[in-house]
């Protein structure tokens, strides 16, 4: 089967191409080979990538451990069962994506899992075993138990703990924590490096031969997720502004159980607990996933999510619940330790009672088209991870493939931009790249930053959610519109405002791209065009229409 064509390609005028003002003689300067913005796991990957005697900087948004990698519950999906074979891995990762996975990229992640796995084993990192071998749990849309995990349902601290260590061990890598990365610097239509900030020294231009992107996703984009408060869309937003093309931005992935107690911050619950054997009931007590799947509640995450959405309107009840109280209390508790004591904090006994679950976004399948080295579409600037449309996930990605994704594209963008870096010259020189504009006529106003991001959650849950129509999308689209009229414009000096604008561009690009696929497609549902359109077997592209 061919990989999808990308048809049609739409722009979207960004404000301006750089948020902030800066003129290269008030801005201190820092130069590296290779320039890494992110410190998840497909940065550290990147990282660890990067030879002697080449120098990295990996700048990190908050602290390395704090990254969207680390709450990673249920694993990471290889072939390590011999009763398990690789074209079964690709199989269920190709039917998740529902026609628009590029089985080259699917063929090449699934082969490289098991070398990647025991790579981050000899690195230190401690998966949970059984009997001395790998203990292997089963997740939605999976035909097998392919799922390496560790500290039971926290496997993403455990394999970030070990990368960091390693990562730290280098003699090459610089870490800056706790620093944002504003804009992506461009010349001549070339990425050059970044423009950052911290709160200890400002603004900071940061020149490299080479930058690998890897910022991970955008689900404080909605009112419910399960991403924490980093995951703001920065990274789509600045390589839209610098001229990449972004991919398949209406395709947002809904983790169907999310713990739900009202005015409480919402918790993930692992595709695991379903895997182990867990049911879904409705308020009546009645499991109902046989009613919209024969695979029950392994089915994958879509339609899982879409069966509880629909399942709440029948019952009119604000939530679904996970019953484990059938298996094992002994066995319950240690699998899930993490959970179990989330939920304990509510009185719950996940052994004992039922858990209230409802959908929440969960990860952004979309991203900077990046081909199989990890290349974007601007030179010197390559991307890893969550950040990306790399063809692996389709239009719905595969429980526990979004870490293996990290690591296979952070291993890949770390070697192939240190080929680059060390084939050009050491004697880098800034350009004279300067941004100015006009102060904003309204730019002094203050404006209630945290209203409007509640309200941008509230509106973008509501009609570019689980269930999506053209009335509702349109409506979406001017009132994101209006608000980044005033929004977009203005020169802000912290990251609360910079966050705002970043995910104002972004969900104008998910509207757009929800507005253009009519038809329903893995996480993309329309209820004015209910049904898949093979004709419509495509991606859908966006580019600023801005110069870079």
């Amino acid at each position: 089967m061919p990989s999808p064509a990308t048809c049609p390609i739409l722009t979207v005028t960004p404000a301006h191409r750089y948020l902030t003002r800066f003129h290269p003689r008030r801005v201190p300067h820092v130069f590296t080979d290779v320039l890494i913005i992110g410190g998840g796991i497909a940065g550290m990957r990147a990282a660890l990538a990067i030879p002697q005697p080449l120098q990295s900087i990996v700048i990190s948004k908050d602290a390395l451990a704090l990254s969207n990698s680390a709450w990673a519950q249920g694993g990471i999906a290889g072939v390590l069962d011999p009763i398990d074979d690789f074209s079964n891995h690709v199989a269920d990762t190709l039917a998740a994506g529902k026609g628009l996975c590029h089985n080259s990229i699917v063929e090449m992640v699934v082969h490289e899992a098991p070398t990647r796995i025991h790579e981050l084993i000899n690195w230190g990192a401690i998966f949970d075993t059984e009997n001395g071998e790998l203990s292997l749990a089963r997740e939605g849309g999976h035909s097998h138990r392919r799922v390496a995990h560790a500290l039971g349902d926290a496997t993403g601290k455990e394999v970030m703990r070990a990368l960091i260590a390693s990562a730290r061990s280098l003699d090459n890598a610089d870490f800056w924590e706790q620093t944002f990365v504003i804009d992506l610097l461009t010349w001549e239509g070339a990425c050059r490096g970044a423009l950052v900030w911290n709160k200890h020294h400002g603004k900071t231009l940061v020149w490299a031969k080479q930058t690998i992107l890897a910022t991970g996703g955008a689900g404080q984009v909605y009112r419910e997720t399960t991403n924490p408060p980093i995951a703001t869309a920065d990274g789509h937003a600045v390589a839209f502004r610098a001229g990449a093309e972004l991919r398949d931005m209406e395709f947002m992935q809904f983790h169907p159980t999310v713990l739900y107690i009202a005015g409480s911050s919402r918790h993930l619950i692992s595709e695991a607990v379903r895997g182990e054997g867990a049911y879904l009931r409705d308020c009546r007590g009645e499991r109902f996933m046989a009613d919209y799947s024969p695979q029950g509640e392994l089915a994958p995450r879509d339609v899982v999510s879409q069966a509880i959405v629909a399942q709440m309107e029948k019952t009119r009840h604000p939530c679904v619940y996970l019953d484990l109280t059938h298996l094992d209390g002994t066995f319950v508790r240690e699998r899930f330790p993490h959970i179990g004591k989330v939920c304990s904090d509510f009185g719950i006994d996940i052994a004992r009672d039922l858990v209230p679950v409802r959908p929440g976004a969960h990860y952004m399948v979309g991203g900077a088209t990046i081909d199989p080295d990890g290349r974007t579409t601007v030179p010197g600037l390559w991307a890893a991870g969550e950040v990306t449309s790399s063809g692996l996930h389709g239009a719905n990605r595969l429980a526990s493939n979004s870490l293996l994704e990290g690591l296979v594209f952070g291993l890949h963008t770390g070697m192939n931009a240190a080929l680059l870096a060390a084939d050009m010259p050491d004697t880098l020189t800034a350009p004279p790249l300067v941004s100015e504009r006009p102060k904003h006529p309204h730019e002094d106003e203050e404006l209630n930053l945290v209203d409007l991001r509640n309200s941008l959650g509230s509106e973008m849950w509501r009609d570019v959610g689980i269930r999506r129509d053209e009335q509702g999308l349109e409506s979406a689209g001017k009132q994101v519109d209006f608000w980044d009229k005033y929004v977009g414009p203005r020169e802000f000096a912290t990251p609360q405002g910079w966050e705002l604008q970043n995910m104002l561009l972004v969900s104008k690009l998910m509207i757009a791209a929800a507005r253009e696929r009519k038809e329903s497609r893995g996480t993309h549902l329309r209820t004015d065009y209910p049904d898949l359109d093979p004709a419509q077997a495509h991606h859908i592209a966006i580019r600023s229409d801005k110069q870079s």
